[in-house]
């Protein structure tokens, strides 16, 4: 899609601290990513898992959240050759540094991720990821872990683009990493499918997560591009800040 090269672009000509964040998400038409025991729910096309890969290639990093990692125990790969012969083309290497957040570290090293070594693995947690967790994790990614009980996710963007030379991440989640970076003003662009699905339940996490109260300032979108394939919708957002 056009908005996805006028996204990289972007990123490139912009010279700041932080990468260029964009986030991909799916939701059903009421607006939830999954159901309420957040289990895998594959409820979208073959496009549209096709456009998930066209984003996560556009990366220099794809970030994603511990729990969603956990749930879906994806290698973050690319597997469409195709797609990374473009990222060859642009300069990138074949594949995207793969980036895990999560505050207290309790990852199973036996994820499929770390079974794969095409690309570097980086984990920003805390000091509260058990020594155990941190010596068998150690053997496959590089770990950054801070003091504090929480990580610093602002901090996080700034070290991928100054150690890594990171400008672009593409963002796959959860909701909950995703609702911190938008409080913190980190996210750029939203793409997000419309699935023609409806959940329901009150309990079912939305794309902002299952927390009750507003976002502490409303977030302002502006829709750039817009497709239609088969029931789902595409749509590309810019995020105002």
């Amino acid at each position: 899609m056009k908005s996805a090269a006028r996204s990289k672009a972007r990123a490139e000509q912009r010279p700041r601290a932080t990468p260029f964040v964009a986030a991909t998400f799916a939701m059903t038409v009421d607006g939830k990513v999954t159901t309420k025991n957040r289990g895998t729910v594959d409820f979208t096309s073959r496009e549209d898992k096709l456009h998930l890969m066209r984003q996560r290639a556009l990366g220099d990093a794809v970030l994603v959240g511990h729990t969603t990692l956990e749930r879906d125990n994806v290698r973050l790969g690319i597997p469409h050759p195709d797609l990374r012969a473009q990222r060859l083309a642009r300069g990138q290497p074949a594949y995207p540094i793969r980036v895990i957040v999560s505050n207290r570290g309790r990852i199973n090293p036996s994820l499929n991720i770390f079974q794969t070594d095409f690309a570097p693995i980086l984990i920003f947690s805390t000091t509260r990821m058990p020594r155990r967790i941190r010596e068998q994790l150690r053997k496959r990614a590089i770990l950054h872990l801070t003091e504090s009980s929480q990580i610093d996710l602002r901090r996080v963007l700034r070290q991928l683009r100054a150690q890594y030379g990171v400008k672009y991440v593409a963002c796959e989640g959860g909701p909950a990493l995703f609702r911190s970076l938008l409080e913190l003003r980190l996210v750029d662009q939203l793409n997000l499918t419309i699935a023609p699905f409806l959940f329901g339940g009150r309990k079912a996490p939305t794309l902002t997560g299952v927390n009750s109260g507003f976002l502490a300032r409303t977030v302002r979108c502006s829709l750039i591009d817009m497709n239609v394939a088969g029931e789902e919708c595409f749509l590309t957002y810019k995020i105002k800040h």
